[in-house]
């Protein structure tokens, strides 16, 4: 499977400005999301796991009590691709609004 290339600052710039929950640069993409109980949390977890498995590709999570700390880099890459920001329009769907 051939991986997209890194994208340019320029290009992270652009697609940030359509992912307002998320923030970084051409090394990562960030997102914290606080949920009602830590139930709930885990349960977005599990819907943010089974999406990045059927990308075959995942993110860096830290669950802490109800808060998620998400982390996307496409490591083969050196950097954010297209498969982050896909990853991460896919993350923002599983999650609450």
């Amino acid at each position: 499977m051939t991986r997209p290339p890194r994208l340019s600052p320029d290009e992270v710039s652009a697609a940030l400005r359509d992912l307002p929950l998320w923030s970084g640069d051409t090394d990562g993409l960030r997102r914290s999301v606080e949920l009602p109980t830590f139930g709930d949390a885990v349960a977005a977890l599990v819907r943010i796991g089974f999406a990045a498995e059927a990308m075959d590709h995942h993110p860096d999570v830290d669950l802490r009590w109800r808060t998620l700390h998400l982390a996307l880099v496409s490591h083969s890459a050196g950097g954010v691709t297209e498969l982050d920001l896909d990853l991460a329009r896919r993350i923002d769907a599983a999650l609450p609004a």
